[in-house]
């Protein structure tokens, strides 16, 4: 005789849910994942992104920034806005995360330190900080380097929209054989510092300056890098300071090249993955 079910559940229904939720779940986990490219809610049209950066730079102590300096980073926040409804190239999405932690972080470098010019930004992504340095300086060279070609693709665009002179775009990462003669090279990525000391060793002249934008946390990192290459480098500067008004702190390294690179054999050069 068979038991009397007296929960009055149907297993098939019972499996059937199961697997609803199973696929719910699945769904659910991509959409979270397609959630990491996020898009704007709303683009300011240039005269109001203008006039919220002018309120923005004020209240941050950043009232110096002029009127044509301000203009273009107003656009190239509209032209970065627009393509990120396509592609994934910020997590700040904000107007106010935008006007702070990428403009006033970029351009608050120029204030802190003398840059040296041909100046390469080295894993530039979308443009930080080599093109809001760009508005500050716009008869010196600044060379961008990216290795993603989409990136690649929108710098060039934004060097056309905004008929930016003297701005190369190099469309590939920085290795030891990397041999473009700079000046100097600033980067804000993460990558750790003995790595950019010594992609950096051959492109650099001697006397050139590595100019790192980092978070505060960097001490473990600086160390190593000088056991490493401290006969080619030493550091020059070591500055903490916090963005303007804000509770965003930062660290500023800037390494001076000492010694002649050692010599390489441009024909081993490894070929890129892909």
């Amino acid at each position: 005789m068979a038991h009397k079910n007296k929960n009055n559940t149907s297993p098939y229904k019972t499996r059937i849910e199961k697997r609803h939720k199973d696929k719910s779940v699945d769904v659910l986990r991509s959409q979270t994942l397609a959630g990491k490219h996020k898009k704007p809610d709303t683009i300011y049209e240039l005269e109001e992104a203008n006039d919220r950066l002018r309120d923005f730079f004020s209240n941050h102590d950043f009232g110096h920034i002029g009127h044509e300096t301000r203009l273009q980073l107003a656009q190239f926040y509209r032209l970065l806005m627009v393509q990120q409804g396509k592609d994934n190239f910020t997590r700040l999405l904000s107007f106010k995360d935008i006007a702070i932690k990428h403009f006033i972080d970029c351009l608050i470098v120029d204030q802190m330190t003398k840059l040296t010019f041909p100046l390469m930004d080295m894993g530039t992504g979308p443009g930080f900080p080599g093109i809001p340095l760009k508005f500050l300086h716009p008869d010196q060279q600044i060379i961008l380097a990216e290795g993603v070609q989409k990136r690649v693709e929108f710098l060039k665009s934004v060097r056309t929209e905004m008929n930016l002179k003297k701005l190369d775009i190099i469309g590939r990462n920085i290795n030891p054989y990397f041999a473009y003669p700079v000046n100097g090279v600033i980067t804000r990525a993460v990558e750790d510092i003995s790595n950019t000391l010594g992609n950096v060793l051959t492109c650099l002249k001697l006397g050139g300056k590595v100019f790192l934008m980092k978070g505060p946390g960097v001490d473990p990192e600086i160390q190593p890098a000088l056991d490493k290459f401290g006969e080619w480098f030493q550091l020059e500067k070591d500055h903490t300071y916090t963005l303007p008004k804000s509770e965003n702190h930062r660290r500023l390294l800037v390494f001076k090249k000492i010694k002649p690179a050692p010599t390489i054999d441009f024909d081993e050069e490894p070929w890129p993955e892909d």
